[in-house]
């Protein structure tokens, strides 16, 4: 499982040292989806980055699930522009079959671009091409940091839809960090509040609706749940 209990983060600036992390905690079982949500600027790029091991100024600890195979999908798609689109699956992936490559490109939508150059696609299309490449890996655990930002509704719900799928059929640990209740709803089994800087886990929700049979009025009344818990975090 993988487990998060950072005591503190700070960054240091011109005022001196700013805590943006303080007590934070939680933990998912093996196969589940958490979303950590909470308003910009509150910590949550900070933590994946700290889970993902990219920033160890902190103090506390954080359990990865076993064997430890870790893929994350960035903000950017940071996908190497002198690639192929298959090719930026192979060169993290090499130990990925064809079939399974194939397989992975046909799941996302991304059959035809096989053979294209990052720079001939669309930001939607480059993202699915980041999620892919993470998942080629087969990890234990899967980051995403706010996979639908920037892009419009249409696009979001169409990449918000594929990924559900892939989680429901890949049953690998993954995390992703958004603002959106909307998204953390359609995607994950337990939701982590969290309260602006430094941040801290309010609330926990449970999302007892598998992704497959949530119906828009279960998930209107999970989102209206969390927002009475985020107005009584800030209440109390």
């Amino acid at each position: 499982m993988l487990e998060v209990a950072v005591a503190s983060k700070d960054f240091s600036g011109a005022g001196g040292p700013r805590r943006v992390i303080a007590d934070l905690r939680f933990a998912l079982k093996a196969g589940e989806t958490g979303a950590l949500v909470g308003p910009s600027g509150c910590g949550k790029t900070s933590l994946l980055r700290m889970i993902a091991g990219l920033d160890t100024a902190y103090e506390g600890r954080i359990a990865l699930p076993a064997h430890g195979r870790l893929a994350m999908v960035f903000q950017e798609p940071r996908l190497l522009p002198w690639r192929s689109v298959k090719d930026n699956l192979r060169i993290c992936a090499p130990q990925a079959s064809e079939a399974r490559l194939d397989a992975l490109l046909g799941e996302l939508g991304l059959a035809d671009h096989a053979a294209h150059f990052p720079g001939e696609l669309s930001l939607g299309l480059a993202r699915r091409v980041a999620l892919a490449r993470a998942l080629a890996i087969e990890p234990d655990l899967l980051l995403l940091d706010e996979p639908f930002v920037s892009l419009d509704a249409v696009l979001a719900r169409e990449l918000r839809a594929g990924i559900a799928r892939l989680l429901d059929g890949a049953h690998v640990t993954s995390l992703i960090v958004t603002h959106d209740l909307g998204d953390a709803v359609a995607l994950a089994d337990k939701i982590f509040l969290l309260c602006p800087s430094p941040a801290r886990v309010v609330a926990t929700l449970e999302v007892e609706t598998p992704r497959s049979r949530m119906t828009p009025e279960a998930a209107q009344t999970l989102e209206r749940r969390a927002q009475d818990a985020m107005a009584a975090a800030r209440g109390g």
